[in-house]
């Protein structure tokens, strides 16, 4: 039996036969948004095949497809921690037929990257915030001080730079979410980046390294066989999905509040009524039940914003990371 995720794949897959970049201009009029969508939309997912984003951005294009009479075709745009497929996004025609699916790196990206070109606030329109996760900090059991956050937090205090915590990798979320609690705990902690959260939380298994950052996905299923430890989540109150793990607050170290959010955007200047029907259809597909399933299998809470609230979150976090990347000393790249 094919799971949820190759389902999707495949109905995505089926879909990009119909798609062409070069579509005749028989959308033009969209100002009014009565004949939206009138032809394929393309969603892109600035990563590849099989992760977070890609899970969402193929559960979105299915159900924007039912609801809209439209084909709305996944296409992934990997590369530079997801500056290419974003940078793409910002080219096209305000028009709504090119929408991004943007995670949380999309605010981090700016802080850190001088590279990049795109400017968060103008350059793209918000619609809403799909879904979201908390990061956690998660250690190995075998260690003295994996019992508590507290304890993990001394034994940093006594032995400065001799713990490690590992990452997904320079500029990734799991990064810079390390790099706040470090600045909150008042810790000096190693930072070791991986390519993935997958291969961080890996190595702390197997003992190469103490302890790491991580997306739910990769931590779960070890933390339940017993052969990790997550002793905090990023949230300002546990969610629903972890409610046994407690906040970083409740373990003495507030203000560490960051989550792993996955978003559609359309292109800065798309007309009002197109982002209207989106934002309606969006709402619509967010509270569908089988929806809400499908990302609580991938570990993640529903978290639907109107587009004003979905801008101050943004805003926020462009303010939270420029002061990370300036307190914390981190090196832009």
């Amino acid at each position: 039996m094919k799971t949820p995720l190759e389902l999707l794949a495949a109905g995505c897959a089926a879909a990009l036969c119909l798609f062409t970049t070069g579509a005749p201009a028989q959308a033009a009029s969209t100002g009014s948004g009565q004949d939206y969508p009138s032809r394929p939309i393309r969603l892109i997912v600035p990563f590849g095949a099989g992760g977070g984003s890609d899970y969402v951005g193929r559960l979105v294009g299915v159900k924007l497809t039912e609801q809209m009479g439209q084909q709305v075709v996944v296409d992934n745009r990997p590369g530079a921690a997801s500056l290419v497929g974003t940078e793409i996004a910002m080219r096209a025609a305000p028009d709504g037929y090119t929408l991004l699916l943007a995670d949380s790196g999309f605010t981090i990206n700016i802080a850190y990257y001088k590279k990049a070109k795109y400017d968060a606030l103008k350059d793209f329109d918000p619609i809403t915030v799909v879904g979201e996760a908390p990061y956690l900090l998660a250690v190995h059991p075998a260690l003295p001080y994996s019992r508590s956050l507290g304890d993990y937090i001394a034994a940093a205090k006594s032995q400065p730079g001799t713990i490690n915590l590992g990452s997904a990798g320079n500029g990734s979320g799991t990064h810079f979410s390390g790099e706040l609690f470090k600045l909150r705990a008042g810790v000096t902690i190693t930072h070791v980046p991986y390519k993935s959260a997958g291969a961080s939380v890996a190595d702390v298994v197997g003992g190469q390294i103490q302890s790491t950052m991580t997306s739910p996905p990769p931590a779960l299923a070890l933390a339940k066989a017993g052969r990790l430890r997550i002793l905090a989540q990023a949230t300002m109150k546990r969610t629903a999905l972890l409610s046994d793990i407690p906040t970083f607050e409740e373990g003495g170290v507030p203000g560490v509040y960051v989550t792993n959010w996955y978003s559609v955007m359309s292109v800065g200047g798309t007309p009002k009524p197109v982002l209207k029907r989106l934002h309606e259809e969006l709402m619509r597909a967010i509270a569908a039940p089988d929806t809400r399933e499908r990302l609580a299998t991938g570990a993640l809470e529903a978290a639907p914003t109107t587009p004003e609230q979905f801008r101050k979150k943004i805003e926020g976090e462009l303010k939270r990371w420029a002061a990370v990347v300036r307190d914390a000393g981190i090196k832009q790249e």
